[in-house]
């Protein structure tokens, strides 16, 4: 994670004025925050054919590119984009681009200290990932789903080695995908390979797979689970033993299983989204305990709420004796923490974000167009036309919210104790 700790957590605002940027460029692009809030930055063009990013009111440097997608900071405070030079794609941090270039890249991701930025290529019509500009050495016809490691160094993707015309079904039926780490493919073949997960160190690899026409189960590091199911979803590594949990369905319902052996007896018409608390010790799934009602369930136990739309952004708190959770119930969301719903009701809203010792929880929320903050089941007094999700500091004691308003970006650092009196 990045340290906080040398940010700015004085109370007090800082701005920067977004009014001169539309005179100063032919048009400006959403506009995007910094983690540390200290600067804000958004994708501009400067000409036809020409663009650049302007980042607190100044361009990036002589730098333009043809065209420019995907402004985003990294978590360690770094501006990358995803930019094309002569029809060529790359990515760039910081204004300077990447030297490979490639025919397309997306799906760029950060490692959670930001210090690795991975993202899937194609070029020649064969595709691979590519970490910090350096694709794997092995490319392949056809690869999707992605996964990276925790801390960026292992890259993953569920790919096609096999060639398959679209008339060929006996091919297809004898397998033609497997999944690659850091390039490397399993040496298995599956009907179809979906999403993957990795260890907490990279090493070991799970995917969801499909055996044959009826046949789905987990593999983990090439080897199928005895099990088989008549479908699965996603797998998840503990962090702390190892073990693969994921979803699986069995006659009509779902349960959930841990290294092929079924580990919470309750069933549910739905099981997905599972996590784990960051010490391994507690498990907790987004549920559908009877048709058309949605919940979370801790360690096999839903809590008693439920709700009709869906259940989405659970999450532990640090210590892991906490969880909160967007509910859509009504056409409106709710922030529900610890099965409780808080009372106000949204158009919409973001995953909940916990203090670090777990006694406070905020949420960004939207009504009617305008935006502000809920915290601790109180409201924010401002109104505002944009806002990015609340950051506390390290003690927890105040948020920095960082919002656009009138014009302004806006950075602000206020005490939590402001939202308990």
């Amino acid at each position: 994670m990045v340290d906080s700790r040398s940010w700015d957590w004085e109370t007090g605002e800082k701005h920067v004025s977004l009014k001169s940027w539309k005179n100063k460029y032919r048009w400006v692009e959403e506009p995007y925050a910094s983690p540390d809030g200290e600067t804000v930055a958004a994708i501009v063009n400067v000409d036809e054919g020409e663009f650049t990013v302007c980042v607190n009111g100044e361009s990036w440097g002589e730098t333009v590119f043809d065209k420019i997608w995907h402004l985003r900071f990294s978590p360690d405070g770094r501006l990358t984009a995803l930019v094309s030079e002569m029809g060529e794609w790359t990515m760039a941090v910081d204004g300077a681009a990447w030297e490979k270039k490639f025919g397309y890249i997306w799906e760029p991701r950060f490692s959670t200290d930001g210090a690795n930025i991975v993202a899937a290529v194609q070029q020649d019509m064969r595709y691979a990932m590519v970490l910090n500009g350096k694709p794997w050495e092995q490319t392949y016809a056809n690869m999707t789903y992605f996964a990276m490691s925790p801390d960026g160094r292992h890259t993953a993707g569920a790919v096609q080695v096999e060639d398959v015309d679209s008339g060929e079904i006996h091919k297809f039926q004898k397998g033609s995908f497997t999944a690659a780490l850091d390039g490397v493919p399993w040496d298995m073949r599956f009907v179809n390979v979906w999403n993957l997960a990795l260890s907490p160190d990279g090493g070991h690899m799970a995917a969801e797979v499909r055996l044959n026409l009826y046949d789905y189960t987990i593999a983990v590091d090439g080897v199928p689970w005895e099990s088989r199911y008549a479908t699965v979803w996603e797998p998840t590594f503990n962090p702390v033993t190892g073990t693969v949990v994921a979803p699986v369905r069995e006659k009509g319902m779902w349960r959930l299983a841990e290294n092929g052996k079924i580990l919470w007896d309750r069933r549910f018409v739905q099981i997905w989204h599972q996590m784990f608390s960051q010490d391994g010790s507690r498990l907790a799934a987004i549920v559908a305990p009877k048709y058309g009602r949605w919940t979370v369930a801790v360690d096999g136990e839903p809590w008693p709420a439920t709700f009709s739309q869906l259940v989405t952004d659970a999450t532990f708190s640090p210590d892991g004796q906490r969880i909160a959770a967007l509910a859509k119930d009504e056409e409106t969301f709710r922030v529900v923490v610890d099965g409780s719903p808080w009372s106000d009701a949204w158009d919409m809203a973001w995953k909940p974000v916990f203090s670090p010792d777990g006694k406070d929880v905020a949420a960004k929320v939207e009504k009617k167009g305008h935006y502000t903050y809920t915290v601790n089941n109180r409201v924010w007094s401002r109104s505002c036309d944009a806002a990015w999700e609340p950051v506390f500091s390290p003690e927890g004691t105040h948020l920095m919210l960082r919002t656009i308003e009138a014009g302004d970006y806006v950075r602000r650092v206020v005490p939590v104790s402001s939202f308990t009196g």
